[in-house]
């Protein structure tokens, strides 16, 4: 019960876009298509769930051991920026197809701060391993909720009438958050 309490607290009461607004250029610069969403979201639950295992591994085996925990920004950043370079190369070798499916998606991760905050929170919360890492695929499932939704109602807003004013980026704001405040309606659920 526990894990489950992590992974539906991270995925929609702390979700990391509408309730922490963390990762709002991509939620904002990427929402513009239903299939660049998708695709976005596919990318950030593989790297985030991949990065946040490596840098606690990091952070528990090396870092703290050693009495380097003041470099675990550093590290985090490294270790991401590293892992996003290795998985490309091996996608592009091993699964083109893939590789080709993911696109621009996979180097844009690397400066995804959701991919960052993720590794630090885990740290934060100190949760164990198992724990982050269900809290890490909690947090990219509410990722990839709240991008795909408002990637949907950004395309039924093109056929909308909105005042020439409102079009764009100020609707997308105001859109966003009334997004956030019903999430925000999740608190307090399950007790969380």
């Amino acid at each position: 019960m526990e894990l489950f309490g992590i992974f539906f607290a991270a995925f929609l009461i702390n979700n990391i876009l509408l309730i922490r607004f963390i990762a709002l250029c991509s939620f904002f610069g990427v929402s513009t298509k239903i299939d660049t969403s998708i695709g976005m979201s596919f990318a950030v639950v593989f790297v985030m769930t991949i990065s946040s295992a490596i840098s606690w591994i990091i952070y528990h085996f090396v870092l703290t051991p050693f009495h380097l925990e003041f470099l675990r920004t550093a590290t985090f950043i490294l270790t991401i920026a590293s892992l996003v370079q290795l998985e490309e190369l091996y996608l592009k070798k091993v699964i083109p197809n893939l590789y080709r499916a993911m696109g621009i998606y996979l180097p844009l991760i690397t400066t995804n701060c959701a991919i960052l905050a993720v590794a630090f929170l885990a740290i934060d919360y100190k949760f164990n391993f198992m724990q982050s890492m269900v809290y890490s695929l909690g947090v990219s499932a509410g990722y990839s909720l709240a991008i795909i939704l408002f990637a949907y109602i950004r395309d039924r807003m093109v056929l909308a009438k909105i005042p020439k004013w409102f079009q764009g980026y100020p609707i997308a704001f105001i859109t966003a958050a009334l997004m956030s405040l019903a999430f925000l309606g999740f608190t307090g659920l399950f007790g969380l």
